[in-house]
């Protein structure tokens, strides 16, 4: 009688769950739209700080550009740190990279410090390089966005584990179509709805994944699983 009770749970009322759980999001498609395929991974010489080579490769990325003038843009990153980054630091495989120019480095080092009292950001990867290089890096990316005049941006990008920047260019749920190769951190509305549930989209596509192509790695699949049922309850 167990047996067959809990057949019933897997054949029909999860899947209505994980569905109901998915719907949610702001826009139609259960997968993440690809904005940009297989971009230049960072350069051979580009480390952080504790002389660790940073990839794109097998990693969920969130991608920023801090800018010369750190102390006018330090906000949108508190934001970033809050409604994104604090989220989703526990999944294997998610890291934040900022690339910051030379100069902004005091600048960065003092926000950090005061960023530890309220919250843990060891997982936060900065790249410190010349501006130059950054320009030839950021223009590689082929998009619509510009660079600001200090080599910085107050949006930051989603890359999957096969250097594929993701986003949104279909319609959501009112017939609208929707736009978001990069994602804007001066809004927090914009990181707390659109960002945070596509970043939730794409762990569900690794997810799935890992079930249907790598059984013995299930485990990770459920540990994913679960993380985004408490995000959804934080929600």
């Amino acid at each position: 009688m167990k047996k067959k009770f809990f057949v019933l749970i897997s054949l029909f009322i999860i899947p209505i769950a994980v569905y109901l759980f998915f719907a949610l999001a702001s826009h139609n498609s259960l997968f993440l739209d690809t904005i940009q395929k297989n971009v230049k991974n960072f350069p051979k010489e580009w480390k952080c700080e504790i002389d660790e080579k940073i990839t794109l490769d097998q990693k969920i990325t969130i991608l920023g550009f801090a800018g010369l003038d750190f102390e006018k843009n330090k906000g949108n990153f508190f934001n970033l740190n809050q409604k994104i980054y604090n989220k989703y630091k526990e999944f294997n495989d998610f890291q934040l990279v900022i690339v910051a120019p030379e100069e902004s480095k005091v600048s960065i080092e003092n926000f950090l410090s005061e960023m530890k009292r309220i919250s843990n950001t060891t997982g936060w990867k900065i790249i410190y390089t010349d501006t130059n290089s950054i320009l030839k890096f950021y223009n590689s990316l082929s998009l619509k966005k510009a660079l600001n005049y200090d080599f910085g941006s107050s949006n930051v990008l989603i890359i999957d584990k096969d250097r594929n920047i993701r986003g949104r260019k279909s319609k959501n749920k009112k017939g609208e179509m929707e736009y978001f190769e990069s994602y804007n951190t001066t809004s927090a509305a914009e990181l707390h709805n659109q960002m945070t549930d596509d970043v939730k989209i794409l762990l569900r596509e690794y997810r799935l994944a890992l079930k249907k192509n790598d059984p013995n790695r299930r485990k990770d699949a459920n540990e994913i699983n679960n993380r985004l049922k408490n995000l959804k309850n934080e929600k």
